[in-house]
């Protein structure tokens, strides 16, 4: 008990000193104390420990070597290791570390660190290791860091936030033997002590601002260096001729600078080297010969550089290359028939030079996987090559791109053999012949680009057993026939481009099956026949151009047709409706005559008398009428006398809900369709008027894509939401259900909705959740009163605050889905909670088409990866939608608007005023001239680069949350934090 109340003495003196970091003068309080035990218990006191890793730190303990995390010496059971890496941790890095002194390795990688560095962390005598990768540490490095390192061998700041000139101290540290800052915002030039440090074998400085040049002394004394990356900065000037000094070299990556000039001879002597990257910079002049003697290569990428002439013969002497690339430059000449040598040879691209000749047969007699050979001016009959192999030694390739050349020729049927080719790209040639049959042996192909030849012939029906296509482009031949019906076997087409051929007959219905396309151009043939109705029900559809053709009657209505664009449909006569602003005319069948002169048996055909000998004319349409008005009349009393039934079912499960005190609330699992499993995760069970709330409509707060929401209060006079699942027919498993809810009800954070409790039955499911007193985001948004708007500072708020939300669930393993205005209510301090997170994880069984429709009521809140089977969903869908969001909230427009003869998407819109430097304009009027330029024009930027079409180019929440905080000011983020 005294060691506790000591503890708790220490922490707290602890807490009132200002310097971080400092010595803590302990030991004279008592003799007995473990300093480790002390120092790591000071440590955890300034960190948020979300995930309770660290809860076997016990300060009771007589040492900490049990302890998660920590590693001790045997014999003295003092720490020396402490191994932290993704424990989610968050909070600063405390002054309790500097109590480990025979701490060897300092590893606190991957978690949410934040605040500054102190110079005293390297000072620690024993300390070899320290890593502090992937956190949000942020400040400049202090000068003397490094200054007195002791025995420091390796340091990793990397994928942080340093700023600020990296400290020429780090010149001093000459025991130094891996250095990683990348990935940081570290400027000015290199430091000159970098040069001196002869220890060093690693160095990464990538991805930073670094400018100037690299210094012609550089690297003479580096005579230790195995791995250098200084790639994704803004170096200048030419490579030094001392690089050729660092002869233990192993990898060397310049790539991404400003970096010009020729290469030096001395490169040559690297023989050790196995990567080297050289690619985005403006290097000039001849590939050199000596290339060859750099036998160790096994990755040579000297791609978007300025390099010319012939590529040497030498480059055959690299038997241990793997990947190649020197697309984009100036290069002529052929490819030398020595590069068959290279047979580990994986990857090869030569596009966009101007390369000539044939093309060569050793490419399908390697194990090549990738080749890219597309814009050049290569020519020849394309069918040579392939059809001199034989069938074993075209296993291997996955992606052939021979585009933009001069090959002529049919293309040969033996491609079928290509069976691992996932991307074939033979456009923009002058291929001549039909499409092989073989071409539907390709299993797994993706991509077929055979657009901009002169093929002709049919489509191939056998193309229907190419099941993995995804995108199919024939454009620009002079294909006819049909399109063939088997095209519904490729069920995961996206794109489907036939346009500019002669193709004939009508458009076929089985395309309807396929449900995963988004661009369709038939446009410039001569299909005819009518469209079918079921491409309306096509629930991705992007565009779709029929233009030009010879088709008829009324549009498809519904889904995408309902705003196709006019020039979409151009050029069909007989076409009708609103599109091509011309009226379908009426069918009138022929009418049905009763003949009063009739001697039929059964009907006299004498009128009654009561009514005159009168003609009834009766058409086919009216007596369709007649028929379908009774069936409806029949229908409404049906579904009537079904409501009632619901309604009182309905009634008695909502009544369960109204009772406090009785059997209905059962805490174990009934199969009573009117009783059912009431769970309040705090507090008793009560309401004063659920069973009222559920079955008034003057309580419903609103519906969405899962249910409807309405007030209620409890008996203690406090108000909840209660969500009334309308798709809970899909949950079948009570223990899948509970298990879900009760995983959410467990995620709580300031600017997240709570979820309180839930109801179960077999037929009705509840959620309970927090009362949100301010509404949606949108009614702020879009409903409100002129004068009565969200300020900036408020919008500003509102979107650091579901970013947080955002982030928090990502770290919970939940992802979201279903980010939108909607979603994210305001309470009556102003501040943003995120409501319907979660719920897709209660409906485990439906698919990604039901999913897409249910939770995404418009096309521009939906990440692209939707509409993909074969892209898994992650947390990248929700930062997409916070994308939309932003730009929504800053610009006060709703992400899709439906205009009379236009839709506005608006991150196509905000995109396109950025290109033109008109990015303010899309401000929300309201705002103008009352918001702080520097921070909205950022923060529409950052939601430009949420919207990204690929999701790995999109950040992570942890990341959009810390750019946030930087694009406030300093005193205005120091309050948000």
């Amino acid at each position: 008990m005294f060691f506790k109340m000591l503890i708790k003495t220490v922490l707290t003196a602890l807490a009132l000193w200002p310097v971080v970091l400092s010595p803590v003068p302990v030991r004279s309080l008592s003799p007995s104390l473990n300093d480790d035990v002390l120092g790591l218990i000071v440590f955890k006191a300034d960190l948020q420990d979300a995930k309770q890793k660290l809860a076997s730190w016990n300060e009771d303990d007589d040492n900490p070597c049990d302890w998660v995390g920590v590693k001790c010496n045997p014999r003295s059971k003092r720490v020396t290791e402490l191994l932290l890496d993704g424990f989610s941790l968050s909070g600063r890095i405390g002054r309790g570390l500097l109590q480990l002194q025979f701490l060897r390795k300092l590893s606190l990688a991957n978690n949410n660190l934040t605040g500054s560095i102190s110079p005293s962390l390297a000072r620690l005598e024993s300390l070899r290791i320290i890593d502090l990768t992937g956190n949000s540490l942020s400040g400049s490095v202090p000068d003397d860091f490094f200054g007195q390192c002791g025995s420091l061998r390796a340091i990793s700041l990397a994928r942080n936030q340093f700023s600020g000139k990296i400290p020429g101290s780090l010149g001093s540290c000459s025991s130094l033997a891996a250095i990683n800052l990348s990935s940081n915002q570290f400027s000015g030039s290199l430091p000159a002590e970098i040069w001196t440090m002869s220890g060093l074998r690693s160095l990464d400085l990538s991805g930073n601002l670094l400018q100037g040049e690299i210094p012609k002394g550089g690297f003479e004394a580096l005579s230790n260096l195995r791995v250098i990356n200084l790639s994704r900065n803004q170096l200048s000037g030419e490579l030094p001729d001392g690089i050729g000094s660092c002869l233990l070299l192993r990898s060397i990556d310049l790539s991404e600078n400003l970096l010009s000039g020729y290469l030096p001879e001395t490169m040559q002597k690297l023989s050790l080297c196995s990567y080297l990257n050289l690619s985005k910079n403006s290097f000039a002049g001849e590939v050199p010969q000596w290339i060859g003697e750099m036998r160790s290569l096994e990755t040579l990428d000297f791609s978007l550089n300025m390099f010319s002439g012939q590529v040497p013969d030498s480059i055959g002497n690299l038997n241990s290359l793997k990947v190649l690339n020197f697309s984009t430059n100036r290069l002529t000449g052929t490819l030398p028939e020595s590069m068959g040598n290279s047979a580990g040879l994986l990857a090869l691209d030569f596009s966009q030079n101007s390369m000539t000749g044939d093309l060569p047969g050793w490419i399908f007699r390697s194990s090549m996987q990738q080749v890219s050979l597309a814009d050049n001016r290569l020519s020849g009959d394309a069918k040579v090559p392939i059809s001199t192999v034989t069938v074993n030694s075209l296993q291997n390739i996955q992606a052939l791109d021979l585009s933009g050349n001069d090959f002529s020729g049919e293309i040969p049927n033996g491609i079928g053999a290509l069976s691992s080719l996932q991307h074939l790209n033979l456009s923009r040639n002058s291929l001549f012949g039909r499409i092989p049959s073989s071409m539907g042996q390709l299993k797994i192909l993706n991509v077929l680009d055979l657009s901009h030849n002169r093929l002709n012939g049919s489509i191939p029906v056998e193309i229907g057993g190419a099941y993995a296509l995804k995108e199919l482009w024939l454009e620009s031949n002079f294909l006819e026939g049909n399109i063939p019906t088997s095209i519904e076997k490729c069920t995961l087409v996206t794109c489907l481009i036939l346009s500019q051929n002669t193709l004939t007959g009508p458009i076929p219905v089985t395309l309807a099956k396929l449900t995963d396309l988004q661009d369709v151009d038939l446009s410039l043939n001569r299909l005819s026949g009518t469209l079918p109705k079921q491409l309306a029900n096509l629930p991705h559809l992007l565009s779709f151009n029929i233009s030009h053709n010879n088709l008829q009657g009324e549009l498809p209505a519904g889904g995408f047709f309902n705003t196709i664009s006019p020039t979409a449909v151009s050029g069909n006569p007989s076409l009708c409706g609103s599109a091509v602003n011309r009226s379908c005319p009426a069918v009138l069948p022929k009418p049905i005559v009763l003949n009063p002169n009739s001697s039929s048996d059964s009907t006299s055909g004498e009128l009654p008398a009561n009514v005159g000998h009168r003609r009834i004319i009766l058409s086919i349409s009216a007596l369709i009428a007649i028929g379908a008005a009774a069936f409806i009349v029949v229908g409404v009393i049906a579904i009537t006398v079904l409501n009632l039934r619901v309604r009182s079912s309905t009634s008695r499960s909502a009544a369960a809900i109204a009772l406090s005190g009785g059997d209905e609330f059962s805490q174990s699992p009934t199969t009573d369709a009117n009783s059912g499993k009431l769970v309040m995760f705090s507090g008793e069970p009560d309401f004063s008027t659920g069973a009222h709330a559920l079955l008034n409509k003057d309580c419903e707060l609103g519906r969405g894509g899962f249910g409807a929401v309405y007030r209620t209060v409890l008996q203690d006079g406090r108000p909840v939401a209660i969500k009334k699942l309308i798709v809970s027919s899909l949950v079948k498993s009570q223990h899948d259900f509970e298990r879900e809810v009760k995983k959410l009800g467990k995620v709580k954070h300031p600017n997240l909705v709570a979820l309180e409790g839930y109801y179960w039955t077999p037929s009705l499911q509840l959620l309970i959740y927090e009362y949100v007193c301010g509404g949606s985001l949108y009614k702020h948004l879009h409903e409100g009163s002129g004068e009565n708007y969200l300020s900036w500072n408020e919008r500003f708020n509102i979107i650091l605050g579901t970013a947080k939300s955002l982030a928090h669930l990502h770290q919970s393993n939940i992802i979201h889905c279903n980010i939108k205005s909607s979603n994210v209510l305001i309470d009556s301090s102003g501040e943003a909670k995120v409501g319907d997170f979660g719920l897709v994880r209660l409906l485990p069984m439906l698919d990604r088409y039901v999913l897409s429709s249910k939770i995404q009521s418009a096309l521009g809140y939906m990440a692209p990866e939707f509409a993909c089977r074969t892209v898994k969903i992650t947390e990248k869908c929700d930062v997409y939608g916070f994308g939309v969001l932003v730009l929504e909230v800053v610009a006060g427009k709703r992400p899709v608007e439906y205009m009379e003869d236009d839709v506005v998407v608006l991150c196509d819109m905000v995109r396109t005023a950025l290109e033109e430097g008109k990015v303010e304009e899309c401000v929300d009027g309201r705002l103008q001239g009352k918001l702080p330029a520097e921070e909205a024009v950022p923060v529409m930027k950052l939601g430009l680069i949420c919207t990204s079409q690929v999701p790995s180019h999109r950040p992570d929440m942890g990341e959009v949350v810390n750019i946030l905080e930087m694009i406030r000011c300093p005193s205005e983020g120091q309050e948000l934090g």
